[in-house]
């Protein structure tokens, strides 16, 4: 049977009471349409072109208002929600970069604090949001309407870029892999955030759904890709919803006909410290 999952790609702004409404407008739609899960951007909660000093200021606890909100649309609405939030830190004046999974019940399956900051092309997230000190990769269990389980595994935007993260959510038996982003425009970026989310499905045999802010901050083309790089949905750069099913047997059928992650002969060996 599977599960119905929905991207909405939004595009989030300054105004959080904004892009809260942004995000009620699109998860009824995917519960219009069936899904059981909905998943928005990174920085769904607050966004501007340039990460600064302003993203400390309105950072929120896990237990804050935003959380909260979506927990409300999580309720009732019956679907799971995952978003992109601004999370405060109490040990450092950066704040985290953090996707969160709300269940149907409202509560928190997990949280994810982006480990790889976008360093990278000209800008500096790291100067102004802390990167993640726990490096164990979050997965987490979703029910769907039906009763069927899928395990899915949370990555943030610049994380898609380094394959030992994905390749240890494969370890972790993650099924679905969601890249909650704000891929930053530029020359050949839109080509490579199709093909790095394709060969993440490939090398480690499950669904992607990658999600992504809209122009002019990022580049929209959300997409979910099947365990064989095969792009089953893409959206195009203005706001947009797409829903897709995905069959978690379809994983583990090609994991039978492809088992190259039992014939590895070499393992991930993370550093104490440093990323």
């Amino acid at each position: 049977m599977g599960m119905k999952v929905s991207l909405a790609q939004i595009a989030s702004g300054t105004d959080i009471s904004h892009n809260l409404t942004l995000i009620n407008q699109a998860a009824h739609r995917a519960a219009a349409a069936g899904a059981d899960i909905v998943v928005f951007p990174e920085y769904a909660m607050y966004e501007k072109k340039m990460v600064d000093a302003s993203f400390a200021d309105v950072a929120q606890p896990l237990t804050g208002p935003f959380v909260a909100a979506l927990a409300v649309t999580a309720v009732s609405l019956g679907i799971t929600v995952v978003a992109g939030i601004v999370e405060t830190n109490e040990h450092d004046a950066r704040p985290f970069n953090t996707i969160v999974v709300l269940d149907p019940a409202g509560l928190l399956q997990a949280s994810y604090r982006k480990m790889h900051l976008f360093d990278s092309y000209g800008f500096r997230e790291s100067e102004w949001i802390c990167p993640a000190t726990d490096l164990t990769p979050v997965v987490c269990d979703v029910i769907g309407r039906s009763g069927e389980r899928a395990r899915i595994g949370l990555m943030t935007c610049y994380d898609l870029r380094f394959p030992e993260l994905g390749r240890e959510l494969a370890d972790a038996q993650a099924e679905l892999v969601l890249v909650c982003s704000s891929w930053v425009p530029g020359p050949d970026k839109t080509e490579q955030w199709r093909i790095l989310a394709q060969a993440r499905a490939i090398e480690n045999s499950y669904f992607i759904g990658a999600v992504s802010q809209c122009p002019p901050i990022s580049i929209g083309r959300s997409l979910i890709a099947d365990p064989a790089g095969r792009v089953l949905g893409e959206l195009g750069i203005v706001p947009d919803l797409i829903t897709v099913n995905v069959d978690r047997d379809q994983v583990w059928r090609a994991r039978q006909r492809n088992p190259s992650l039992d014939q590895r002969r070499h393992a991930i060996k993370r550093r104490d410290q440093g990323f």
